[in-house]
């Protein structure tokens, strides 16, 4: 498991209030679940391993924070899925790479999950699932009856349906991560990908993110577009 996943990055405590234990006691969970009555290999050194990614020192957004909120909306979303527990191991690896100042980070995440999932006793076709829906991470289009497509993307997309404090935190937070980048710049990168959200005709594609999520995250972006012309 190590070698396959081996980081030996350190680790910056910005999830003080994160619980350990209760996360990997749910990727325990999703692993056992999608795995199947075959079993495999101890679940924990998995588990430490991906939570040493999600706290390396070079994230201020994609942290454990993020990841348990994307588990939590998974939770919410379940019965949209077709296999909720693939959606929960694709959540835990679609930022499981990241660095913000590589553009491959999908991608990585995805051939980790690869190597990884097997070894842990995944069979291959939901091995194959996982690296699938982490790949649609870059684009958050999933197809119209692709169900765990649409939970996945929905639970990561969640955040901008936070109330105010929240998606003011959750800006200031990204803004940290791209903190290399000149503001001149950096306020035309992000205009740029809001307006392209905007121009969505759905932003949520589960029927619940649409009634509940959409038209609050529209607010939102609207009035982060705002302030960026400002």
């Amino acid at each position: 498991m190590v070698s396959t996943l081996g980081v030996t990055a350190p680790r910056r405590e910005n999830d003080p209030m994160a619980d350990l234990d209760a996360l990997r006691a749910r990727f325990a969970r999703a692993l056992e679940g999608a795995r199947g009555p075959g079993g495999g290999p101890d679940p924990a050194p998995y588990a430490d391993n991906l939570l040493a990614r999600w706290q390396e020192p070079q994230r201020r957004y994609h942290t454990l924070t993020h990841l348990t909120a994307v588990l939590d909306h998974i939770d919410v979303l379940e019965k949209h899925a077709a296999d909720p527990d693939v959606v929960r191991l694709a959540a835990w690896f679609h930022d499981a790479v990241y660095l913000p100042d590589r553009s491959e980070n999908e991608e990585r995440s995805a051939r980790l999950a690869e190597r990884a999932l097997p070894e842990a006793g995944v069979p291959d076709g939901k091995t194959a699932e996982v690296a699938r829906l982490v790949r649609l991470t870059v684009s958050h289009d999933p197809a119209d009856d692709d169900r765990d497509g649409q939970v996945l993307c929905d639970a990561d997309l969640a955040v901008l349906a936070a109330p105010p404090s929240a998606y003011a935190a959750y800006t200031a937070a990204v803004r940290e991560e791209y903190h290399f980048v000149p503001s001149d710049a950096f306020r035309a990168g992000r205009a740029a990908i809001l307006r392209q959200l905007l121009d969505l005709p759905r932003l949520f594609r589960t029927p619940y993110g649409e009634e509940h999520w959409e038209a609050t995250a529209r607010y939102n972006l609207r009035s982060e577009l705002d302030l960026l012309a400002d």
